[in-house]
């Protein structure tokens, strides 16, 4: 084989082996994204999931049907700060709070818009959304949303300048 021919294989072997590499690489981005999608974790479907973003243009609509904000979290974090509004009905994760957020919703018309959220933690890692989502849908609230919150309240709520309240 001549050196030409050499060089040709060679810069098809590298062609080659880039592609797979490029082909797998985007692979694994495809595989992260829905890995780490907030809706991936979840019962719920993507379009139940509502960015604060989102949820302070529907509060700030003047003839929107406005919804029901519920924190199912702890209550310590609720007291420091909370959407104003919203009613305190957690930590889900806690049988307790299960029970009164049931309650809670049995009082709630089913076509009531509904928004929870809790802002504890990493939405991926809460350990009261689920629990809370769960009941509200057994509940039968058929216009139930999650207030998504990407690392925890103080930084997507407050940090964010979105108004609050304090307190009961």
């Amino acid at each position: 084989m001549s050196v030409s021919g050499m060089y040709l294989r060679r810069i098809c072997q590298q062609a080659i082996l880039g592609a797979v590499c490029v082909g797998l690489f985007a692979s694994v981005q495809v595989w992260a994204a829905s890995v780490t999608s907030p809706g991936a974790k979840g019962p719920w479907r993507p379009s139940q999931l509502i960015t604060p973003q989102e949820l302070m243009q529907e509060l700030a609509h003047p003839r929107g049907l406005k919804p029901v904000i519920v924190c199912v979290g702890f209550k310590f974090l609720y007291e420091g700060a909370h959407i104003p509004g919203a009613v305190y009905e957690g930590p889900a994760r806690e049988p307790a709070g299960m029970a009164k957020l049931r309650k809670w919703a049995r009082s709630i018309p089913k076509g009531t818009p509904v928004v929870m959220y809790c802002g504890c933690c990493p939405f991926d890692r809460c350990p009261n959304v689920r629990p809370a989502f769960e009941v509200l849908r057994e509940a039968g609230l058929t216009r139930l949303q999650i207030l998504y919150i990407e690392r925890d309240f103080a930084h997507d709520w407050v940090a964010e300048k979105y108004p609050i309240q304090k307190g009961n």
